[in-house]
């Protein structure tokens, strides 16, 4: 049963009386063996939906995804307020077609412009426009008045999810750790 309520575009089931993951751990447990990785995989997996549809609810209104607003906030947060296109790749950690893909919407939206890069005869930049800066301020303002979905936690469990995760990534060669 479905209930009326909507996480971003997806219908919202209504609760159930016990945690259906803590119950996959349970049977797993009997069927395999104590593996605390794979609940601790699907809670996050679960987190990933719970927030993404939460946050793509809210920037929605603005004609934004997540990524689309991510590329936005990279853009500000460059000097002059352009990057070539492989470094929002790189810095955003997606597939360079990923990153023409979200331009390119960007692009149609008028957030954004596209240029010849003139220290690269291949390369392009992406240039955020007036518009794209307004709309990442308000989007930016809403998604902070939400505290980026995670309003369940304060500010020191939040610091806590950061470390905790940090390793995944040093392991996946996100960055080098120093």
């Amino acid at each position: 049963m479905w209930a009326t309520g909507r996480v971003g575009d997806v219908p919202k089931p209504l609760s159930l009386p016990f945690d259906p993951i803590a119950r996959a751990d349970e049977l797993w447990q009997r069927r395999w063996g104590a593996v605390p990785s794979m609940a601790a995989i699907t809670s996050i997996m679960r987190a990933q939906q719970i927030l993404l549809g939460e946050v793509d609810a809210v920037v929605k209104p603005y004609g934004l995804t997540f990524a689309r607003y991510e590329a936005l906030v990279l853009l500000t947060f460059s000097q002059a307020g352009e990057l070539p296109m492989s470094k929002i790749g790189e810095r955003l950690m997606v597939h360079p077609t990923s990153v023409t893909n979200t331009v390119d919407r960007l692009v149609k939206s008028g957030l954004v412009a596209k240029r010849p890069n003139p220290n690269d005869g291949r390369g392009t930049l992406a240039s955020i426009t007036d518009k794209g800066r307004e709309v990442c301020d308000a989007a930016t303002r809403d998604l902070m008045a939400m505290d980026f979905g995670l309003g369940a936690y304060d500010a020191e469990e939040c610091q806590e999810i950061f470390a905790l995760l940090r390793p995944l990534r040093v392991a996946a060669a996100d960055f080098k750790d120093e």
